[in-house]
């Protein structure tokens, strides 16, 4: 039995909607091309700053670049002037992208401090603006991610989801939290329940969803239309597939191999490589060494001592030994029952 309908945002079809969140530094290019290999409903890119769009700056560019395999693609801006937006969101019309969204849910004090993602909420003549000149600039469907609100004494996510149905954005996704408690305590699943009684649009439902089960439970508290997966997804690109399938009664797949986990650190590795150069992509790929390993044996000794080496192939023969020593290890029970 399926717990999860298919969903349209405008002319795209999103036949099983479990979306992997956009997470600055986390989900660029080589990460969302593995998510999407594995299974995902739809997947969108880092937050892209609406005045980096149009100057077009190194790293929004590396932010804005897609594999075909992700397409229909959602691009999702930041910003708080609705011209600059406008102009942000036709770049990336003219550039391909299939769905533009909009933050008003980012809590990091930078993005806040610019007026910009949830401290949208604190204004919302300002949102409602913004989210105007975003639909008017372009003929792509144009979808909101949020918070519950600022905090507990302005829990004002349903007014916001209203104005923005009536502003014409096509999906709402609701982040468990208030932008005060930024990722502390856990996501109010149930909250985001009311901001779905509230519009006739699709409804995802965020935060804290990290297994199966997760999946399953934010989806019968909040009465969701989909979920959307970020921090679970960490090191695992392959569980927004098994979400996928538990949610429309299909055979769950197993977790990769350890062999096939060794070959795909080392193709993401090189992937960051080839589009971050040498410098930039041993810096970045580090956290993900960090979240594929973990749990592994000896992975805390293994961190230590590839977060200090500086050039690639050292890492790669270094993940080569990690893994082979993990893969040793588990064939040794097999030795001795035999």
């Amino acid at each position: 039995m399926s717990l999860i309908a298919p969903i349209n945002i405008g002319p795209n079809r999103i036949d099983v909607p479990v979306i992997l969140a956009p997470m600055t530094g986390v989900t660029d290019m080589p990460f969302r091309t593995l998510v999407k290999r594995f299974g995902a409903g739809l997947t969108v890119t880092e937050m892209i700053a609406s005045e980096a769009m149009i100057r077009e700056t190194r790293q929004s560019i590396q932010k804005a670049a897609w594999h075909p395999s992700e397409e229909p693609v959602s691009m999702q801006l930041a910003g708080c002037e609705p011209e600059r937006m406008a102009e942000a969101a036709k770049l990336n019309e003219q550039k391909g992208a299939a769905i533009i969204d909009i933050n008003m849910g980012c809590p990091v004090k930078k993005v806040v401090n610019g007026h910009a993602g949830s401290s949208l909420m604190r204004d919302l003549p300002l949102a409602t603006q913004l989210i105007r000149a975003t639909v008017k600039a372009v003929k792509l469907p144009v979808t909101l991610k949020m918070r519950m609100g600022w905090d507990h004494n302005s829990l004002n996510a349903p007014e916001l989801a209203r104005i923005a149905e009536g502003e014409g954005v096509h999906l709402i996704t609701v982040h468990g939290r208030t932008r005060c408690q930024l990722y502390s305590g856990t996501a109010d699943w149930a909250f985001v329940r009311l901001v779905k009684e509230t519009v006739k649009l699709p409804v995802i439902v965020n935060g804290d969803i990290c297994s199966i089960e997760d999946a399953k439970t934010a989806l019968a508290q909040s009465g969701a239309d989909g979920v959307m997966i970020g921090r679970g997804a960490y090191g695992k690109p392959w569980l927004i597939a098994q979400v996928m399938a538990a949610l429309t009664g299909r055979d769950v797949p197993a977790d990769p191999t350890l062999a096939a986990q060794h070959a795909l650190v080392k193709e993401h590795y090189q992937m960051m490589l080839d589009l971050y150069g040498e410098l930039n992509g041993v810096n970045l790929a580090r956290k993900h060494l960090g979240w594929y390993t973990k749990g592994l044996h000896d992975s805390a000794a293994f961190r230590n001592s590839v977060n200090f080496v500086p050039d690639s192939k050292t890492v790669l023969a270094m993940i080569d030994r990690f893994y082979e020593a993990q893969l040793a290890l588990a064939e040794k029970p097999k030795a001795l029952a035999a």
